[in-house]
């Protein structure tokens, strides 16, 4: 059970925080820049499973997803150690396994691409395609700890490294969010991208020089 008696501590004021571990790092740590992507993330489909044209199926998805974020924003706070006092909280196998699940259910159905597409068609489209983009940023935060830090247990005095199968994690669910997003865009229909050659130029004087050079 969680019991949070207050919320500012004021241990943070000096530009450094306490990991899971309770070993004290600095503020832009690529571990806190991780899991705080990480929380940016999930506070973004919070917003989209408040959206009413979610479907129910990919809201029930996405509220077991935003659970298992807060493990995956757990296990990067959390060095690599062995033989811990306690079980800490960590991104395994399954976890990936359901999501690449997830992307076969959801994928499977949709037509093929004819394009890069492009965020739009709806706000809820374009907020997953926002939330999918921040998963990203998440998992590059992750690989410059694992550049810091490594994969190890903690060793002579060494900080623990990171668990990858949590940016393994990162990495198919910005999968899955692509391809929700496309599923919620269907019916308004995706914005694919258009090469520049084929793109209408709205400024008249462009039109002109565009037909000289193709002409």
């Amino acid at each position: 059970m969680v019991n949070l008696t207050r919320i500012y501590t004021r241990t943070g004021d000096a530009g450094t925080t306490r990991l899971s571990d309770l070993s004290e790092t600095a503020k832009t740590d690529p571990r806190v820049e991780a899991y705080g992507d990480v929380d940016e993330a999930n506070s973004l489909l919070g917003m989209i499973t408040s959206r009413a044209d979610l479907p129910p199926r990919i809201r029930e998805v996405l509220r077991h997803i935003q659970n298992e974020l807060f493990d995956c924003g757990a296990d990067l706070s959390n060095p690599l150690a062995a033989d811990p006092p306690y079980e800490p909280l960590r991104i395994i196998q399954p976890n990936i396994d359901r999501l690449e699940g997830w992307c076969d259910e959801f994928g499977d159905p949709l037509p093929s691409l004819r394009s890069f597409i492009l965020p739009g068609g709806t706000q809820t489209a374009a907020m997953m395609h926002l939330a999918r983009s921040v998963v990203r940023r998440a998992e590059r935060a992750g690989w410059r700890a694992v550049e810091a830090y490594g994969t190890q247990e903690a060793a002579d005095g060494r900080p623990g490294g990171v668990n990858p199968l949590a940016l393994q994690y990162l990495n198919r669910l910005s999968d899955l969010l692509f391809i929700l997003a496309r599923v919620v865009g269907q019916d308004a229909g995706e914005v694919l991208w258009i090469p520049g050659k084929d793109r209408e130029v709205a400024d008249p004087k462009g039109r002109k020089q565009r037909k000289r050079l193709t002409h």
